[in-house]
């Protein structure tokens, strides 16, 4: 009688033991799915307007006035990107975009670095008073400044050029910091390794520091890059004809010769602005990805 008790209490447990495992299983099963879900719906929150950009950039002109509005358009017009191209110079804009994009960001890396190394691992009188005010500056828009600024350039005779572009930007606070945070994390042992082996001040930034910090490199060049290839204010002030102008102005053109109305060439203007930073973030996405695990875990 005994046994059989025993034998029954087992297959109880057992039985209670599977149904929590189910129920557990169930749950994480449910979370699971919820959690997808809420991801779907976060990721088309945000490529909604994209997905919006390129369905009207394929429309015809009636189309684009219909309420409520067609995701998919009935017939695809791919002539609309023809005439946002041929609205003006616009390989001549994009020569001008890259150029200075690319230029600022190789200053700002060249003066950034050095920078963030100097405030993460010097102590010297007056660091916290400059690092302050080079923190300072963040809270200042560009707009704010940018009278003195096109005054100076314009003494220097430096207007409608890509200096004049290039220039005012050269160095970036925000870079300065997040670099600084980063460099900070690093270990001193392995910097007092190098010295012991005679390495440079120069060598342990460029083969020590500089690899090390790399995901948080690759992010703020992707943000230095997507704010200055769409920078319109700027280039709009220091510039008054084609010669330095870039794409953001090329596209504002669009609503000048084509007309107010016109949403779909105009859409089709902004995907051509819009592929290359799409383009840089895909490249991109690996290391900002580590870069917010690094900074995570640490």
């Amino acid at each position: 009688m005994k046994a059989e008790q025993i034998i029954d209490a087992d297959r109880t447990l057992l039985y209670v033991s599977s149904k929590e495992e189910i129920a557990s299983k169930t749950l994480q099963y449910v979370i699971r799915a919820i959690s997808i879900v809420g991801m779907i719906a976060l990721v088309l929150v945000f490529a909604m307007p994209f997905i919006w950009m390129l369905s009207t950039s394929l429309k015809t002109l009636p189309e684009t006035m219909i309420f409520p509005p067609n995701w998919i358009p009935k017939q695809f017009i791919w002539n609309n990107y023809a005439k946002a191209w041929g609205s003006g110079p616009f390989l001549h804009y994009i020569s001008n975009s890259i150029i200075i994009s690319i230029s600022i960001l190789i200053l700002q890396m060249l003066t950034i670095i050095p920078a963030a190394y100097a405030f993460a691992r010097y102590q010297f009188k007056g660091s916290g008073i400059l690092f302050g005010m080079v923190m300072v500056t963040l809270m200042i828009p560009s707009q704010l400044i940018f009278l003195p600024v096109y005054l100076q350039l314009s003494t220097w005779k430096l207007l409608n050029t890509h200096l004049a572009l290039i220039l005012p930007f050269a160095s970036s606070a925000f870079g300065i910091f997040l670099l600084r945070q980063s460099f900070k994390q690093v270990q001193e042992e392995l910097i007092e390794a190098a010295r012991l082996d005679s390495a440079k001040e120069w060598q342990i930034i460029i083969k020590l520091m500089v690899p090390m910090a790399k995901p948080v490199l690759a992010t703020f060049a992707l943000f230095s890059f997507i704010a200055h290839w769409n920078d319109y204010f700027w280039p709009l002030v220091m510039t008054t004809d084609d010669v330095a102008r870039t794409l953001p102005l090329g596209i504002a053109r669009i609503r000048e010769e084509e007309g107010v109305a016109n949403w779909n060439v105009l859409m089709a203007g902004n995907m051509i602005l819009v592929t290359p930073i799409l383009i840089a973030f895909c490249f991109a996405q690996r290391h900002i990805i580590r870069a917010f695990v690094y900074t995570g875990v640490k």
